[in-house]
């Protein structure tokens, strides 16, 4: 029985063996005819250019894949060799050098940020590559089955039609060829059918492809830079002082290091965004003292003067009438000065405690007038103090800090509580939300020295 079994696969074998070479014998007859024009052969124009462009778009994901890798194994020859470079240091780096565990640490977050990067570069971009590029081979070998169909199509069609040009019409013959025909009519449209659905569809999903990997790529490459930028500041700042070691050594003096050049930065004026300051109590800078007010023109001679030409009588203060004061030497123009009075009538000079009071009232009074008008005929709002203009952008860090870009104008107001400023910080609003809202209502901190005063 198992002879028998073996028989028949045997013959079935055999069976599909011929009808195969049958098969590419009258596909091989139906390209010689084509070529030859003696059979016409069935064209799809709009089909031809989507294969034209599903070839163009395998070989361009072919070679970008190619592209990636080669990439991909230069971050990790990079990262080899930023290691060697980086454990290399911290060997030479000596214990009692400045900053021995900041080398070490350096080292170590470079090895990880290298790490991260090609982890990220391979997981994202390089596994969506293999995944874009695995659908390719399935499709070109549909293609080619679609080609082979068309061809048993065209053949089949002539083979019918040759025999419904015949001299002697055999009907058997002519209804087997047209099954025939039907067949591989059949078979023919249902691959092509849907390859006209699929490859316009591939063919388009290139640009979203493109725009995944690129944009996931620039934003790592982004992110990895900005973060190694820091490190070799960081780095940076470490051999600086290395060096100011060295120097103090070996000038014999006594060496404590400084701030570093980010922290420097900081209490520049000129101060970038990066610098910023992350906590109120600690501003960017210190805040510039003003410097205090001219002192009022005394209307009285000098203590020390007053000592030989006035005598007490009373609370008033009257000077010698045959006395020339060193203000009526110095000031001819206050001829009419008290310090000049010859005669018992003339007005006494103004006491001290009169002359305390009408300067606190006068101090106020322009005080008063300054809020108003800040020194220009502008008038300002109800609550302004004075105006500032941002030199540098600045990124509010609390839900209670006025964001600035470096141009804006901001009207500075008083604190509620004075306990509550803290030394360098202003509370304002700008002037583009008063001009446009006319309350003052978004107001916020902001550091002092990231403006100047208008």
């Amino acid at each position: 029985m198992a002879e028998e079994q073996g028989k028949t696969g045997k013959g079935i074998n055999t069976g599909k063996l011929a009808t195969n070479m049958q098969k590419r014998l009258s596909r091989a007859q139906e390209k010689v005819l084509q070529k030859l024009g003696k059979a016409d052969e069935t064209r799809d124009t709009a089909f031809e250019e989507g294969v034209a462009n599903f070839n163009k778009q395998m070989a361009e994901g072919t070679k970008l894949q190619k592209d990636l890798r080669a990439y991909l194994a230069a971050v990790q020859t990079m990262h080899d060799a930023s290691k060697r470079l980086q454990d290399c240091l911290a060997d030479m780096y000596e214990p009692e050098w400045f900053g021995k565990e900041e080398v070490d640490t350096i080292a170590e977050e470079t090895d990880i940020l290298w790490s991260d990067y090609h982890d990220k570069l391979v997981d994202n971009s390089m596994i969506a590559m293999d995944t874009y590029l695995a659908q390719f081979p399935d499709i070109k070998a549909r293609i080619a089955k679609r080609d082979r169909k068309m061809t048993d199509y065209d053949s089949a069609r002539h083979h019918f039609g040759s025999l419904q040009k015949g001299k002697k019409q055999d009907q058997a013959k002519i209804a087997k060829a047209e099954e025939e025909l039907g067949r591989a009519q059949k078979v023919f449209e249902e691959i092509n059918v849907d390859l006209q659905d699929e490859l316009p569809q591939l063919w388009n999903s290139r640009v979203g492809f493109y725009v995944n990997t690129f944009q996931s790529m620039a934003g790592y490459q982004q992110r990895f830079h900005k973060d190694m930028g820091k490190l070799n500041q960081d780095l940076n700042d470490v051999m600086t002082k290395l060096d100011e070691q060295r120097l103090a050594k070996k000038a014999g003096k006594d060496w404590k290091p400084g701030p570093k050049k980010s922290e420097a930065a900081a209490a520049n004026h000129s101060v970038t965004p990066d610098a910023a300051p992350k906590t109120r109590p600690a501003p960017p800078g210190p805040a510039p003292v003003r410097p205090p007010p001219s002192p009022r023109p005394s209307l009285t001679p000098a203590p020390d003067t007053q000592q030989d030409i006035i005598s007490f009588d009373g609370e008033a203060l009257v000077p010698d009438a045959n006395t020339t004061t060193p203000s009526q030497a110095t000031a001819p123009s206050q001829a009419t000065a008290p310090s000049q009075a010859t005669t018992p009538s003339q007005p006494q000079a103004a006491s001290w405690d009169s002359w305390e009071t009408d300067t606190a009232v006068e101090a106020a009074a322009g005080a008063a007038t300054t809020a108003v008008t800040n020194g220009s005929s502008e008038v300002l709002p109800a609550g302004v103090i004075y105006k500032v203009k941002a030199m540098h952008d600045y990124a509010a860090t609390d839900g209670d800090e006025l964001e600035m870009k470096a141009g804006d104008v901001v009207l500075v107001l008083a604190w509620e509580n004075p306990d509550e400023q803290d030394d360098g910080w202003l509370m304002g609003v700008k002037e583009s939300h008063w001009l446009e809202n006319k309350d003052l209502l978004a107001k916020g901190v902001f550091p002092e020295n990231f403006t100047q005063k208008l």
